[in-house]
């Protein structure tokens, strides 16, 4: 997520001038041909103009969908970490000898205060990892040079965290020894993850450490869980459809190669330089269609490792926090702060 106020002209010029170079390459190619008498006909402007029109709006829609989808992601996170915070309160609250025959050491309540709270950890960076596998449609997989791009702006701006050598870390630390190489070995590890932390309340309901109607209120808000979880599958495994991502970048396209036979000759009417100076506007005005098929494109997908996503690196951790210190733990790992603008 980016965290600048705005972005600085040298970034702009960074992230979009490859864009404004090749069109002011292919327009001045098709000034040269009008000066040099090597093309004489010309589009009504009218005609490119309403074709302008109808690609912007389409283009529009396209950008709203992706806004959309990178937007509930952010309140799917957000519902994660509320539920978090209820569930660390629940097993700090709940977990006791209120109703033991036999009383558990105050050692043994915190141990399982401690196992839970550490497993709904590791299920946090599971599921961030999970996000985080490329599927088919995203720029990493497209091969190429888009994929060298996109793999270079992972690792020039993911602050180290896209290689997910944390998450496997994260999960060692938090979960024991027998119980990581089971769940890691299942194809959803967060899923298991969950029906583990289920398995271990009923238990403690048999141990009489929770009752029936604590066992019920942990376990609906297990099931929040996995709803939350759902609803990021959901975005990760279904794209923005293919039909609306794919032909607003051609009709961008066919815009871009009609419009210089409309503006070049309309501004050669003007004076000797209207030629020249058809040139930096026709590839002014394609840069601002063509970035606005970009912004679009980058948005759709909110879990790629990239500076657009949603920041769940940062989320897990404040999460991690917040949970430790309810078992009163001081030795906390610090925040996650951003770096070059950027907080993953």
């Amino acid at each position: 997520m980016i965290v600048t106020k705005g972005i600085s002209i040298t970034n702009l010029v960074k992230w979009t001038g490859f864009h404004f170079v090749w069109l002011l390459i292919f327009m001045a190619s098709i000034a040269a041909l009008y000066n040099y008498g090597l093309i004489q006909f010309s589009l009504p402007w009218v005609a490119v103009s309403i074709i302008g029109t109808a690609v912007a709006f389409y283009v529009g829609f396209k950008n709203n969908q992706a806004y959309d989808r990178m937007w509930e992601a952010r309140k799917i996170w957000g519902g994660i970490v509320n539920d978090s915070r209820t569930w660390g309160m629940m097993v700090d609250g709940y977990i006791s000898n209120l109703f033991t025959e036999i009383p558990e050491t105050a050692t043994e309540i915190q141990q399982i205060k401690q196992r839970l709270i550490y497993r709904h950890i590791a299920w946090l960076y599971a599921h961030r990892s999970q996000l985080l596998v490329p599927t088919t449609w995203e720029h990493v997989r497209q091969g190429g040079s888009t994929s060298k791009v996109f793999r270079n702006t992972q690792k020039r701006l993911g602050v180290g965290l896209v290689g997910d050598e944390i998450t496997r870390t994260e999960l060692k630390m938090y979960l024991p020894e027998d119980e990581h190489d089971r769940l890691i070995a299942h194809e959803n590890t967060a899923t298991q993850i969950i029906n583990e932390q289920s398995r271990d309340l009923a238990n403690l309901r048999e141990r009489k450490i929770i009752e029936d109607f604590r066992q019920t209120q942990m376990e609906e808000v297990l099931r929040s869980f996995y709803t939350l979880q759902g609803k990021n599958e959901r975005i990760k495994k279904f794209p923005l459809p293919r039909q609306y991502a794919y032909m607003s970048r051609f009709f961008v396209a066919i815009f871009i190669l009609l419009f210089p036979f409309s503006m070049i000759p309309e501004l050669m009417k003007m004076a000797d330089w209207g030629l020249w100076l058809s040139v930096p506007v026709s590839a002014l005005i394609g840069w601002v269609y063509v970035m606005m098929e970009t912004i679009g494109d980058i948005t759709e997908n909110p879990f790629q490792g990239l500076p657009n996503d949603i920041p769940m690196m940062s989320l897990c951790r404040a999460i991690e926090i917040d949970l430790r210190e309810m078992l009163g733990e001081t030795e906390l790992p610090p925040k996650v702060e951003a770096k070059k603008g950027i907080l993953m």
